[in-house]
Parts: C-alpha cells; sequence; structure tokens
C-alpha cells in the first residue's frame, strides 16, 4: 500500500521540477495526481506517463483555479490534497525593481498560493491537506531578491491562518522551506538544450559547498519526499508549521 492510496491530490507547477517530482512521488505512493501548469505539452506528456490528468492553470487567475477545481471534480469526483508548488524568482535590488516586476512576482507566488487555498479549501474533502511552497528566504533575508523573499514570507502568514481557520475540519495546513534545489529557478541550464545541466549542477554544488553545511546544492526529489511527509499520515499532528530544507544553510556561518 501507498502512503496516498485513495487520494486525489492537485500539484501546480508541476510540469517541471519540485513539482514535476512531487507528481511522480504522489503517483507512485497511490495517489490519484492532478497535474496543473501553464506549460501544456510537458504537464500533458507527463500526465499521460503517470496515468494522471493534466489541467492548464495559471496560479494567479482566479477563472482559471475555478476551472481546474471544477475539472478535478468532474474527474476524480473529489480533492484531498494541494501542493501549492508554482513560484517563480526574479533578481533584482529593492530600489532598482520596476513596480510591474515586483507585481509579477507577488501574482504568481503570493496570490498564486492565496488563491489555490481560497478555492480548492471550500470543496476539499475533510481531514484534507495543504502544501505551500514557501522558501529558506521565507525566514531569513538574501540580497538581490526582495520580491522573492516578501512573497515568500507572506505564504508563511497564509499557511498559518489557513491551518487555523481550517482546523475544525481537520485540514492540516504546512508550507515547505527550501534552500538553494537544482531545478530550472536555480540552474539555468535545464532550460538550453544545447548546455550540459549536469555540469552546471556540478559548479552549483562546488558554490554551496562553502556555503551549506551539507556541501551541496538540493535535489527536486527530497523537496518532494518533504511534501510527501506533509501530505500523508506521517505528519497527521502537524499543522501551521514552515519546514525548512536547506542543508543546514539556516543554521549559520562556518568560520572554521
Amino acid at each position: 500500500m501507498g502512503k496516498l492510496d485513495g487520494r486525489v491530490v492537485l500539484v501546480t507547477g508541476a510540469a517541471r521540477g519540485q513539482g514535476e517530482q512531487e507528481a511522480r512521488l504522489f503517483a507512485a505512493e497511490g495517489a490519484k495526481v492532478v497535474v496543473a501548469d501553464v506549460l501544456d505539452e510537458q504537464g500533458e506528456a507527463l500526465a499521460k506517463e503517470l496515468g494522471a490528468s493534466y489541467v492548464h492553470l495559471d496560479v494567479g487567475d482566479e477563472a482559471d483555479w475555478g476551472a481546474a477545481v471544477g475539472a478535478a471534480k468532474e474527474t476524480y469526483g473529489r480533492i484531498d490534497g494541494l501542493v501549492n508548488n508554482a513560484g517563480i524568482l526574479r533578481f533584482n535590488s529593492l530600489v532598482d525593481t520596476p513596480l510591474d516586476e515586483f507585481m509579477e512576482v507577488v501574482r504568481v507566488n503570493q496570490v498564486g498560493c492565496f488563491l489555490g487555498i481560497k478555492t480548492v479549501a471550500p470543496v476539499m474533502e475533510d481531514g484534507g491537506t495543504i502544501v505551500n511552497t514557501a522558501s529558506y528566504t521565507a525566514v531569513t533575508g538574501m540580497a538581490a531578491v526582495g520580491t522573492y523573499t516578501a512573497t515568500k514570507h507572506a505564504i508563511l502568514g497564509l499557511t498559518r491562518v489557513a491551518a487555523l481557520e481550517l482546523a475544525s475540519r481537520r485540514i492540516r495546513v504546512n508550507a515547505v522551506c527550501p534552500g538553494a534545489v537544482d531545478t530550472a529557478m536555480s540552474n539555468p541550464a535545464r532550460l538550453d538544450p544545447d548546455a550540459d545541466p549536469e555540469e552546471m549542477t556540478r559548479a552549483l554544488d562546488e558554490l554551496y559547498r562553502k556555503l551549506v553545511p551539507l556541501g551541496r546544492i538540493g535535489r527536486a526529489d527530497e523537496v518532494a519526499r518533504l511534501a510527501l511527509f506533509l501530505t500523508s499520515d506521517d505528519s497527521s499532528y502537524i499543522t501551521g508549521q514552515p519546514f525548512v530544507i536547506d542543508g543546514g544553510w539556516l543554521a549559520g556561518v562556518s568560520v572554521i
């Protein structure tokens, strides 16, 4: 038996990266997965491979959320879990960040998470789970990613409030807070057909060897296993909490 047998889980940003690994692991653990993304070709191919369903979902669009939830309910009759994984990152100093850029990141990261909770929770089965993807930067600061950091801090607030408001229905809401993870967000070579992403991974491991106590960048499947823990009964008495998965980065700086 799988840890998610009989459960229906919607994963946003599931066509690649962390979302893809979450969709793969959840399906392997018996879940009926709804793969949601704006990358239709990749998302449909993954859903076909997993025996899952695919829905087009721009997480910043309320109408898209309504359509996606309606499609999931029509296909499976219920929704037991949501993983708000979709997110984007832009690099800029705060004083150089155009308002349009700030609002673009807010729309996907923060509004997307809000709309996911707002749309899915009312139709979710009692005893369901919501996992929001925050970040290492949700619990600390980092120069040059101020907009991203602000949205991830906001996601922690949404997580805690939702946990309180949904507890009476036994719906648990938690957040994963990854450090640097080897996905296209940190490793653009994964999007370049002429590049060698594994070469870039080795370079990133060397960079993070100096920054992270465990000496390497994180892997998407490691984050997926944490999301599985928070979606399964293994975490049955946990709600409203951030879970940092960063190789020890937040612990501090070693000077020896």
